[in-house]
């Protein structure tokens, strides 16, 4: 991929001592053509190697300060989980090394270390132990882990009775019985249920606040985001982004897109003078210009509830039937505030428009409810409802916008919701009273 190399490295917290360093590091197996070349082998030490070495991980450097939080993505077989096992120490580099400071605590393969015929406070004893709790410390927690975990009367039953769910429950509550200093976690949060991520991610983000280093690893773009504050990408092994979470997430669904078009490039496009957005796609299919505008003309700046058009100019350079045509609105943090394409909103004239003939696409929205603060707009042409399929082009941060104070009452948040009004009432004057549906004057 020729744009993911090209994104410089994070280099923020720098000045802080590092709670993580990797240098150089590597993971390798061996591969033997046959179960004789490795007995071969086993019994003639002296003898020409008959192995060959498949490398996992390799020449990978890595610096995480103290009281960071550094997500780790990347796709399935990229090398996350072995990346982790060598950092808590549960598999042995092939080369280089690994330097952790302070009390890890790390939560990778489900309920590893439960025995399954121990009850869950027999397991939870055992494994505050392993992780160098006193007696003492064990008893005081112990009492916390229970009440965490949530699991009722289970908490003295086998481990073999319990649900993949209740596993991760009481080893999240033990991992996370003390504060340490180094907070590992893989994707093992996915399994609990939608309340119990809600407690684990409060629970991480008060570690975070009181300076709880973070590694986490996660498919999840939403909780990279919301957790962590620097991202580094995975992918053959090999660290290829080490950025803003915004930033390398981005990448990421580039680099999903390649392993799908062949003839897909995915490259880093300017965007004005305040940074770069991803650009790629296989240019069946391109993105000329993208620009906003209010009523008085092209703007960037915008009132809240103010009516923008959004203006996408294109141009088919081959016959293409499934034309969709989309965009995306994100906040300054990256997070998805709202997107739509031509697949879910119908538009005319896309599916006949004949090669090489310019057009422009306009997106109206009567008034732009959202909150004040900077967004970015995505755009992407693309086949059937997603990019992935079928990428013709796609562009991230296409365009800028600035969201500002109109003369609404003052109100915080990403989004401006009408309407709002508060009425005193006694008790007796206390119910609800339906308003009308707006849809139904549509």
């Amino acid at each position: 991929m020729s744009g993911a190399a090209a994104v410089p490295s994070a280099g923020a917290g720098a000045a802080l001592p590092a709670a993580i360093e990797l240098f150089n590091l590597g993971k390798a197996y061996k591969r033997y053509p046959s179960r004789w070349a490795r007995l071969a082998e086993w019994l003639r030490p002296g003898a020409p190697v008959r192995h060959e070495l498949l490398w996992v991980l390799r020449g990978l450097d890595l610096r995480v300060p103290q009281g960071q939080a550094l997500g780790i993505i990347g796709r399935n077989g990229a090398g996350k989980s072995t990346l982790l096992k060598m950092v808590t120490g549960t598999s042995t580099p092939t080369e280089g090394s690994v330097q952790m400071r302070g009390r890890v605590a790390a939560l990778l393969e489900l309920g590893m270390g439960f025995h399954p015929d121990f009850t869950g406070r027999q397991n939870a004893v055992i494994a505050a132990q392993l992780l160098g709790l006193s007696e003492g410390e064990i008893a005081a927690a112990l009492p916390g882990i229970e009440a965490f975990a949530e699991i009722g009367h289970y908490i003295d039953e086998p481990v073999r009775t319990y649900s993949s769910g209740m596993q991760v429950r009481l080893a999240f509550s033990v991992a996370t019985a003390l504060r340490p200093d180094v907070l590992i976690v893989d994707e093992a949060l996915a399994v609990g249920d939608v309340y119990f991520q809600h407690k684990c991610y409060g629970r991480i983000r008060e570690f975070r606040a009181a300076g709880t280093t973070l590694l986490f690893v996660s498919h999840d773009p939403g909780a990279i985001k919301s957790l962590c504050d620097r991202a580094v990408l995975l992918d053959a092994g090999r660290i290829v982004a080490d950025d803003v979470p915004d930033q390398v997430l981005d990448l990421y669904n580039a680099l999903v897109a390649e392993r799908e078009n062949s003839t897909f490039e995915a490259v880093a496009a300017p965007v004005g003078e305040r940074g770069v957005g991803v650009r790629s796609g296989d240019g069946r299919a391109r993105l000329l210009e993208v620009s906003a505008h209010s009523a008085q003309g092209p703007a960037q700046v915008f009132r809240v509830g103010e009516a923008l058009e959004l203006r996408i100019r294109l141009r088919k350079e081959e016959p293409v039937d499934d034309l969709t045509v989309g965009f995306l609105l994100r906040d300054r943090l990256g997070n998805d505030v709202f997107g739509t394409n031509t697949w879910h909103v119908p538009t005319e004239g896309l599916a006949a428009l004949a090669p090489g003939v310019e057009a422009t696409l306009c997106w109206r929205i009567p008034a732009l409810e959202l909150g004040q603060g900077s967004y970015t707009v995505s755009v992407a042409l693309h086949g059937d409802m997603t990019h992935v399929a079928n990428s013709y082009d796609w562009w991230d941060k296409a365009a800028l916008i600035e969201v500002v104070r109109g003369p609404e009452p003052l109100f915080e948040g990403v989004c401006h919701l009408t309407g709002v009004s508060a009425q005193l009432k006694n008790s007796s004057q206390i119910g609800f009273q339906p308003l009308p549906d707006k849809r139904e004057q549509l």
